[in-house]
């Protein structure tokens, strides 16, 4: 009796993700205890290739104890640990101004406002990146099923996840933590 209880309770837990939409089945519920963060790094010396360019982005690394100096608690969790901020409590979920998404540890371009998009997920996404090597994909069952991790092609920040429900013109959906970005309102 207390085995096929177990097994109930296993199988509602691994089931649970299945029935969740969008991102909120990633949700993970994160503090913000309000420290300011380092600047990021400076990316201002470093010419980035445009639009749709697959030349390989230069790599940055450091510590993690250097990591967690430079962030608040919130985009540390996120971007170093692959944690996920709630959804409708972000920065950037609901932001309609011009300009360009960053990477909030290493300040890379990431996204245009121009590709950002409704997606009633409570999370800012986009059809598409700045340039293909603005970021990495990765395969992410850590859920119980295969998703695709998004990480900053320059220091391995994770980001989000991409899925395939997204508008045309690619039909991607890049769910984005605003913990993870920085934004950059055009002039």
């Amino acid at each position: 009796m207390k085995r096929s209880l177990f097994m109930l309770a296993v199988a509602g837990i691994l089931a649970l993700p299945l029935f969740a939409t969008g991102c909120a089945s990633e949700a993970v519920q994160a503090q913000n205890f309000g420290r300011p963060k380092a600047a990021p790094l400076s990316a201002a010396k470093v010419a980035y290739p445009q639009k749709n360019n697959d030349t390989p982005t230069p790599k940055v690394t450091l510590p993690v104890n250097e990591w967690k100096k430079r962030m608040d608690p919130q985009t540390f969790s996120v971007t170093r640990e692959a944690d996920t901020e709630a959804p409708y409590k972000n920065r950037y979920w609901d932001l309609h101004e011009t300009g360009t998404f960053q990477c909030a540890a290493c300040g890379l371009n990431l996204f245009s406002s121009e590709t950002k998009f409704e997606s009633n997920t409570g999370w800012p996404s986009f059809y598409e990146p700045l340039a293909k090597n603005r970021v990495a994909e990765h395969k992410d069952n850590l859920l119980g099923y295969v998703r695709t991790e998004v990480v900053c092609a320059r220091c391995d920040s994770h980001l989000g996840h991409v899925f395939d429900d997204g508008p045309k013109p690619t039909g991607l959906r890049y769910c984005m933590n605003s913990a993870a970005l920085v934004f950059a309102k055009k002039k």
